[in-house]
């Protein structure tokens, strides 16, 4: 069964879903999920603090290290709610970006290369289609909320030791959030992609006709071809002709 040229888009559609697999872990690790600019730089030297959903980090000439970083649990109780939900669902997103790229990357081979079994075909495109479309709106989901949160001005109320104040003076959404907006778009096309896959219904059914039409033809030459080599070699033919009979 042929089924090469009915792939194309889709296989594009691995590759952008690959591209934003990728980009979802760059922005699951990045640290620039929101731009502080602080107004005291007694401390805070360069006047901006990065804050991201594991860590937050700021440049400062006056503590021993140069780039100072304190991580973010899970379980901190000073965190807003939107920082620990996106925690959960970034990591949630990267794995199910994970089971979306492998589900489609066997639908793709279901198509492009010669494999018996294709009654499925229809059902793994769905699959891989559904992951990518589930992983967009995980991502999706934490990074508007913190974008929100940023246009808003929210506060967060950090301990001492972070040596942050606990309103900046302005704030900005970082690139973060702008590479995790691109990587849930392009999940979202690879999604539409994989779900729109339509053309291996009507190939399927034509070749099962058509196999079925060749299989009662090949049924039927099996059951009449034996009967012309009954009786091989010119033995036996004319046995009943009645003009041999007479002599």
């Amino acid at each position: 069964m042929y089924l090469v040229h009915t792939a194309h888009t889709q296989f594009m559609g691995l590759l952008a879903g690959f591209l934003a697999w990728i980009f979802t872990m760059i922005t699951l690790g990045l640290n620039e999920w929101r731009l502080w600019h602080v107004a005291d730089e007694s401390i805070i030297t360069s006047g901006m603090a990065w804050v991201g959903i594991w860590r937050t980090c700021f440049y400062s000439h006056v503590l021993p290290e140069l780039e100072n970083c304190r991580s973010i649990g899970i379980s901190e109780t000073f965190l807003p709610v939107e920082i620990p939900v996106a925690q959960v669902m970034m990591l949630l997103a990267v794995i199910c970006g994970l089971a979306a790229n492998i589900s489609a990357a066997l639908a793709v081979r279901m198509a492009y290369f010669s494999v018996e079994d294709r009654s499925n075909i229809r059902l793994v495109f769905v699959l891989a289609g559904s992951l990518y479309l589930l992983t967009g709106l995980l991502s999706m989901v934490p990074l508007v909320w913190n974008m929100k949160s940023v246009l808003n001005n929210s506060t967060i109320d950090f301990p001492p030791e972070f040596h942050l104040p606990v309103a900046p003076a302005r704030q900005q959404v970082g690139s973060a959030i702008g590479v995790g907006i691109l990587a849930s778009i392009l999940m979202f096309i690879s999604g539409l992609v994989f779900l729109s896959y339509q053309y291996s219904c009507r190939t399927l059914k034509s070749v099962s006709r058509e196999h079925t039409r060749n299989s009662l033809q090949r049924s039927w030459t099996a059951r009449t071809l034996p009967h012309k080599f009954d009786f091989p070699d010119g033995v036996n033919q004319g046995r009943n002709n009645s003009a041999f009979q007479t002599e």
